[in-house]
């Protein structure tokens, strides 16, 4: 049982703590979400809600994973026991986490020093201003550095979440979370989390039906021509729009498709890697090689071995 405990170090974002509880705490026999705060009782929240914490910092002490959402105005300057807590988890081991300007709890306790992290874009470039050892990236939806992880506002924070499943998981356990929730599966840490742009000016004039296309046949050596004609115009246009839309190449896409797919078939079937290869279309076993070790830095077989065995575990009747 992996142990998350969500940290609230002062007022909160109370959609940002809402994130974890649904990805985490409807998950039992997988996870268990606790929240603690430095004095328990009602939270303020930036909304005005108040939130009951029952646990105090002594949550922290058996913690695997520890999140940090968002904070508000008021929650300055953070409890000092809570940064010493925090550091203390992290010293030992534990995964820790923050969604939107939770980074600054993080980068408060030292922990992002040295590193590279997000925040919601507006409050980029106050964290880079505030702890300038920060490597600080505003143009990502979320930033996995291993043992510390970081997150945009709002909608990011789901996507690090359904992340930090698939890293434990596995690919098919952090699609079900997903189907649970309603939400995308998967949306690349490196896409863009905000983009200045009109909404389209003509009803029908995204490119949402060649997407769907795009991963409809994803197994067919796809090029932007071919892209740019299902979609009914030039191939420049059609890679300024597609940018537009999704913060990344008609191609990065499709490679992110290709690989979700291909992370799927590996824990679900007994394929080979060269049929699995074909089979998501990057044609041959080394091309998929290539593609598993930059993106998530293991190979296909490793990738199996650590993830097949838990999913038919978990599937046995």
């Amino acid at each position: 049982m992996h142990r998350i405990v969500g940290l609230v170090a002062g007022e909160v974002v109370a959609f940002d703590l809402a994130i974890p509880d649904q990805v985490f705490g409807r998950e039992p026999g997988r996870y268990a979400w606790t929240v603690c705060t430095t004095r328990p009782g009602p939270v303020a929240s930036e909304s005005g809600l108040a939130v009951l914490v029952e646990h105090d910092l002594e949550a922290l002490a058996d913690a695997d994973t520890v999140i940090v959402p968002g904070i508000g105005d008021r929650a300055w300057p953070f409890p000092q026991e809570a940064l010493d807590a925090l550091r203390s988890a992290a010293a030992r081991g534990a995964r820790v986490a923050s969604i939107c300007t939770g980074a600054f709890v993080l980068a408060a306790a030292g922990l992002l020093d040295g590193r590279r992290a997000t925040t919601h874009w507006r409050y980029a470039a106050r964290l880079a201003r505030t702890f300038p050892a920060v490597e600080v990236d505003p143009n990502v939806l979320y930033v996995d550095e291993g043992p510390v992880l970081t997150s945009a506002g709002v909608a990011a924070g789901i996507d690090l979440c359904l992340h930090m499943v698939r890293r434990d998981l596995g690919a098919e356990a952090a699609a079900a979370v997903a189907r649970r929730m309603v939400v995308a599966a998967h949306r690349e840490g490196g896409q863009a989390q905000y983009v200045e742009r009109p909404l389209p000016p003509v009803a029908g004039a995204s490119l949402a039906g060649t997407r769907t296309w795009m991963e409809a046949h994803a197994e067919r050596p796809l090029t932007v021509a071919a892209m740019a004609r299902h979609a009914g115009c030039s191939p420049r246009t059609f890679a300024r729009r597609f940018r537009a839309e999704t913060g990344a190449t008609p191609l990065q896409w499709l490679i992110a498709r290709r690989l979700d797919r291909a992370r799927r078939l590996l824990e679900v079937t007994d394929l080979p890697v060269e049929d699995v290869a074909a089979e998501v279309g990057f044609g041959t076993a080394a091309a998929l090689r290539v593609h598993f070790r930059r993106a998530l830095r293991t190979s296909p077989s490793a990738y199996r071995r650590d993830f097949s065995a838990a999913y038919h575990a978990s599937h046995a009747l």
